[in-house]
């Protein structure tokens, strides 16, 4: 029995060490498909995801290479409310679309990267599109044919700046200073966008899709003397080019998004009559779905979105910036208000007439009226040293609703008096305080037809400590409405490039989310589009607002190429003839 006993026990032992064995294999094989996943898998899959975009053979490598700091923290900015859902029936797609599952939504990875904390680069993301020359650098080659009245050959050198200014009076600082022309943002964006820190090969992981079409320049060869066919032929081009590349089917197109350094109006022709104005890009069903950056966006539209008219200056480093900022702050003013621009008396609407005459009868305001001829209103110097030396800047609307004026009178840190809510507030909603009191005077257009307003005694009665705050505040403004060197980059601040591009990104991300939870904006009214920029975080419905009587629309209904805003366009360009400042 003993043996017996003995022989169970050794049995037993010797299954407890064959199970043992078993265990430690089953082990060794689970950690070894681990680590092959860790290290194999994902670091493939990561070293694809941060893949430079060679950005039409013209990127810094060593630029895009340059870690951005993990502490890198963009301005919080709320894109407007857009309807979101499904894309545009009228859209032709790619490829038959299915429905989507939660975990097949082609921008799943992209929202994935904007997880991973190691990655600085994760959610920001953009992808570039290698577009045909055609459809930007070949416009550069032929500079002479991009305006009827100014050789724009000379405003394209520099990347985009124009030739430097000369600063024999002191006016500017010794460097980044340039003749930049106040529709050359096309291809200062795009030269902008080539410096920028975290662009991608991988399509997939973007968190938005940039298209280098200049749009604006392409626009300007052809609006006069030219029938819709010509003018809308790029345009064509372009939209049926984007629409047969894989990266287009992902979202038809909702998380693309191109600039044109021109007024809206010039993009939005209703008919096909050669009569009428401009070329129909912004009508385009697929132009419908991306967003088109202008200088000046429509009220009643929700496919584009205003930035900043570029400034004369250009500053290469945070120091540029900073040292500029404080000489604002120490200067004296000597001026209340001042004025620059030339009357409108063709336009019954028009108010500036009575601004001139109001500056003209008081002692505490400085006028430079620009009309054709010469004038200091053409020397960049005259005009921000009239800036530089006043504590609030008159900007009536332009010969739509926005000037260049207003950015430059901020850049040297003067107050702006808008008549108009268009001329900025409902405008420039990434780039300005929603509060708009904080950095400038408010003034209805209407107050002054009637004559009920002393613009003077207006700003007088702004007690001196009130003023200080205010310039502060447009003094700290600065570098998000100036655009940076495109040959160089800034530190820390974030420039109207950076401040844009972030603010895409921002609504592409929230699309995409709305999608994957199944949220649509069944309430949206696309007429009222200006209202939603307004609404405070975390609204989505409009109602009534005091500004409504400013953007009601024609009785035609159309508010686009028809409308007196299509009419100020080509008023526009007809004033670029006297070269004035403003445009």
């Amino acid at each position: 029995m003993r043996r017996r006993h003995d022989l169970m026990e050794k049995g037993a032992a010797k299954n407890q060490n064959s199970r043992l064995c078993c265990l430690l294999s089953l082990s060794a094989f689970f950690w070894f498909l681990l680590l092959y996943f860790h290290f194999v898998v994902l670091a493939r899959d990561n070293t694809n995801s941060n893949t430079k975009n060679n950005y039409s053979n013209h990127v810094d490598h060593s630029a895009l290479s340059t870690p951005v700091s993990v502490n890198y923290e963009p301005p919080p900015i709320l894109a407007p409310p857009r309807k979101i859902g499904s894309p545009d029936p009228d859209v032709r797609q790619s490829e038959p679309q299915t429905p989507h599952t939660e975990k097949n939504f082609p921008f799943m990875k992209a929202l994935r990267a904007a997880e991973n904390k190691s990655d600085p680069c994760g959610g920001r993301y953009i992808y570039v599109h290698d577009l045909p020359s055609r459809f930007n650098e070949d416009m550069l080659k032929e500079c002479k044919s991009l305006s009827l009245w100014t050789n724009m050959c000379k405003f394209t050198t520099n990347a985009g700046l124009g030739p430097p200014l000369e600063n024999a009076h002191g006016v500017f600082s010794n460097t980044g200073w340039y003749a930049t022309n106040q529709f050359a943002v096309d291809v200062i964006f795009s030269n902008r966008m080539k410096q920028y820190q975290c662009l991608t090969k991988d399509s997939s992981v973007a968190a938005a899709v940039f298209v280098p079409f200049y749009a604006g320049f392409d626009i300007a060869r052809y609006l006069w003397g030219f029938n819709t066919s010509v003018r809308d032929a790029a345009s064509l081009d372009l939209v049926d080019w984007l629409m047969k590349r894989p990266e287009w089917s992902i979202m038809n197109g909702r998380d693309h998004f191109l600039v044109a350094g021109r007024i809206t109006w010039d993009f939005r022709r209703l008919s096909e009559e050669d009569s009428d104005w401009g070329n129909k890009l912004l009508f385009l069903p697929a132009a419908k779905n991306m967003s088109m950056l202008v200088v000046e966006s429509s009220p009643w539209n929700a496919n584009d979105f205003g930035i900043p008219y570029p400034t004369y200056f250009h500053p290469a480093k945070d120091a540029d910036v900073f040292s500029w900022q404080d000489r604002m702050r120490q200067l004296e003013r000597k001026w209340l208000f001042s004025f620059a621009g030339a009357p409108r008396p063709g336009n019954p609407k028009s108010i500036r007439g009575q601004l001139i005459d109001q500056c003209r009868r008081s002692q505490v305001c400085k006028l430079l009226e620009c009309d054709f001829g010469e004038s200091k209103c053409h020397s960049p110097s005259s005009i921000m040293q009239m800036f530089q030396s006043s504590l609030f800047c008159l900007q009536p609307q332009g010969d739509s609703y926005t000037r260049r004026s207003a950015f430059d009178s901020m850049l040297a840190g003067c107050i702006p008096v808008f008549f108009h809510p268009g001329s900025a507030y409902t405008q420039y909603t990434w780039h300005l305080p929603k509060n708009y009191t904080k950095y400038s005077v408010f003034i209805p257009e209407d107050d002054i037809r009637k004559r009920n307003v002393s613009i003077e005694e207006r700003l007088s009665q702004i007690p001196p400590e009130q003023v200080k705050i205010m310039r502060e505040e447009v003094i700290s403004l600065i570098p998000r409405l100036v655009y940076a060197d495109p040959r160089s980059k800034l530190e820390t601040l974030n420039d109207a490039f950076d401040v844009a591009v972030q603010a895409i990104i921002d609504k592409v991300t929230n699309l995409r989310k709305d999608i994957i939870e199944g949220r649509t904006d069944d309430n949206f009214i696309e007429e009222n589009s200006w209202k939603y920029a307004l609404l405070p975080e975390g609204e989505h419905e409009v109602g009534p607002h005091e500004w409504d009587p400013f953007f009601s629309k024609p009785k035609d209904g159309s508010g686009d190429s028809n409308d007196p805003s299509a009419e100020a366009a080509k008023n526009s360009w007809k004033n670029e003839q006297r070269n004035i400042h403003e445009g």
